[in-house]
């Protein structure tokens, strides 16, 4: 098959996304399919190389944005847009975008949705006529995958110009949209909804968020499916932590939102309960300009409680970095404060063989039950997660047990093969609907 899949890059950190992605479009040209990956808005950042078929980014988020202030910018020489959105200008406006406010992302997010009655139109259409420049000289695509909802503005003019088939992946875009101001939350879900029409097939994580966004995107059953993410999982090493020296491990973006806050509270309750001597604390992931500030204020009530010494901290790691960090923990948690879509953390640690505990909501009750890698505690209560997680520190052979079905169970379900044999199944019969 040939393959267009349209991603945001993040510029300057990993997301799940991303990682994903990368996996997906690596194992499909693995199994002999043509699929081009093209980046918008900022560069792709992944933990791993990518190879010699990268595309550049095609439409830049700066011109977007000043297309969306000024309507008639998309007029201007072309070389003053790729003078703009060469990738170490994009790079250096992604360490700006935590300082955007909630109104100017509304405005951005509803101007993408909003597609070709929206004021980014005029720099989103280059898209367009690119993949018809594409087609013209390298063949038809059998099928357009949008990496999130997000970008389904582009899915009516795909669909009515250029006759292909669009495909649309569910990443957890209701926890950002949520966010926005009235009236861009608003309006933003009701253009989602609109564009929803023109898309053959949304593919969800996990049962939760297929009927989640079923009910948001007011659609029915035929046009959801689910796909779990997957990963390389040859990669990850089985986990070997020194048994003298516990450690829980966190992977995630550094907010309060992946519930930082509460595994940091619950680790200093475990710490003066001494019921597990030496317990050390790693957090990983990504990190960006605009988290400094909640994080001093973590470090600070970590001083406080005399535990400096024992917490790590290991921001935007390579992957080679990612693999040694798992492979010395003990227990891992990321107890989300809202519920996920999915938790690529909770695969990694599993393929891992490092048993997890997760809060008991979102996508996580599926993760535990397809792996039997480990548990889940109630939501956002601190010493619910201390209890869970002394109860496996002190349990070896619960541990082994978790730690043994969470290896064999992501490699058999979770691999990016795995993902790329289910997803290509899902585009044929997308192709063939189509035709």
């Amino acid at each position: 098959m040939r393959i267009l899949h349209l991603t945001p890059g993040t510029g300057n950190f990993h997301c799940g996304s991303c990682l994903r992605d990368h996996a997906l479009i690596k194992a499909l040209r693995v199994r002999g399919h043509d699929a081009l990956m093209a980046p918008l808005y900022l560069p792709l950042v992944t933990d791993r190389e990518f190879g010699a078929q990268e595309l550049p980014v095609q439409i830049g988020g700066i011109s977007l944005f000043l297309q969306q202030k000024m309507p008639w910018f998309h007029k201007l020489p072309r070389f003053l847009h790729r003078w703009l959105n060469t990738p170490d200008k994009l790079r250096l406006a992604a360490r700006f975008m935590g300082m955007t406010s909630p109104r100017v992302l509304g405005e951005m997010a509803l101007g993408a949705l909003l597609g070709a009655g929206g004021r980014q139109w005029g720099e989103w259409h280059q898209i367009i006529d690119w993949i018809r420049a594409e087609q013209k000289s390298e063949g038809k695509f059998d099928v357009v995958s949008l990496s999130n909802s997000l970008l389904t503005g582009l899915a009516p003019t795909i669909e009515k110009e250029l006759g292909i088939p669009v495909v649309v992946s569910l990443q957890g875009e209701d926890s950002f949209l949520d966010t926005l101001p009235d009236p861009y939350r608003e309006q933003c879900w009701a253009a989602m909804q609109t564009n929803a029409r023109s898309v053959r097939l949304f593919i969800a994580p996990s049962q939760f968020y297929a009927g989640h966004m079923s009910r948001r995107l007011a659609v029915g059953p035929e046009k959801m499916t689910v796909l779990p993410n997957g990963i390389d999982t040859t990669a990850f090493t089985t986990s070997s932590p020194d048994p003298n020296w516990p450690v829980i491990g966190y992977f995630a973006r550094m907010i309060h939102g992946k519930g930082l806050t509460t595994l940091v509270d619950a680790f200093i309750d475990l710490a003066s309960r001494n019921s597990v001597p030496r317990l050390k604390l790693r957090i990983g992931g990504a990190r960006t300009p605009a988290d400094d500030k909640y994080i001093l204020g973590l470090e600070q009530k970590i001083a406080a409680a005399g535990l400096t010494s024992r917490v790590e901290w290991h921001p935007n790691m390579p992957f080679k970095d990612k693999v040694h960090f798992f492979h010395d923990l003990t227990v891992f948690s990321v107890p989300a404060t809202y519920g996920e879509a999915f938790g690529l953390y909770v695969i990694e640690a599993a393929a891992s063989g490092v048993p997890f505990v997760q809060p008991d909501h979102g996508a996580f009750p599926e993760l535990v039950a397809a792996t039997e890698g480990g548990m889940l505690c109630p939501p956002d209560d601190v010493k619910a997660l201390a209890d869970s997680l002394e109860s496996l520190l002190t349990d070896d052979e619960l541990r082994e047990k978790m730690s043994k079905n969470g290896t064999t169970r992501v490699r058999q379900e979770f691999s990016a093969t795995r993902m790329a044999e289910r997803l290509v199944a899902l585009l044929l019969e997308a192709a063939r609907s189509a035709g």
